[in-house]
């Protein structure tokens, strides 16, 4: 992940935030009890994401990685081309969003991760994907 011009804040109880050189990452993660199953060690969240571009170039995202850790400290890495079968080109101004999912074997959890995006020119940065935490009802919860 890019250590320049990034800036991380929570924006809300369930909303969270990441600023890297002029493109914002908004999430909103959302426990789907109707899609887990406790009993079985089955826990699903959906993720709103909206990717904004607050700079003056046009940006193609090609690519994604997540690194999503659950309460016992596993970590799953997940790498791939753009995001739910799409490389969006976004230009100035403009919003992209998605949803998308993430199952857990723990009742908590969190991910992050980031994009890469591409300028007109060829030249690639990575765009952060803020730190956002998945809880379920039915964990515990623990300030650290």
């Amino acid at each position: 992940m890019s250590e320049d011009k990034v800036d991380f804040m929570k924006i809300s109880e369930e909303s969270y935030e990441a600023l890297t050189s002029g493109v914002r990452v908004s999430v909103q993660p959302v426990y789907l009890e109707e899609e887990s199953d406790p009993d079985e060690g089955r826990y699903f969240w959906a993720y709103q994401i909206q990717i904004e571009n607050l700079g003056e170039e046009t940006l193609q995202l090609k690519s994604r990685y997540w690194r999503i850790t659950d309460s016992m400290g596993r970590i799953e890495e997940v790498q791939g081309e753009g995001v739910v079968g799409e490389q969006p080109v976004i230009e100035p101004g403009y919003v992209f969003e998605y949803t998308s999912g993430a199952p857990l074997g723990t009742a908590s959890g969190f991910m992050v991760g980031h994009y890469r995006m591409y300028k007109n020119d060829g030249t690639s940065f990575d765009v952060d994907i803020p730190a956002f935490s998945l809880d379920s009802p039915y964990g515990s919860h623990t300030l650290n």
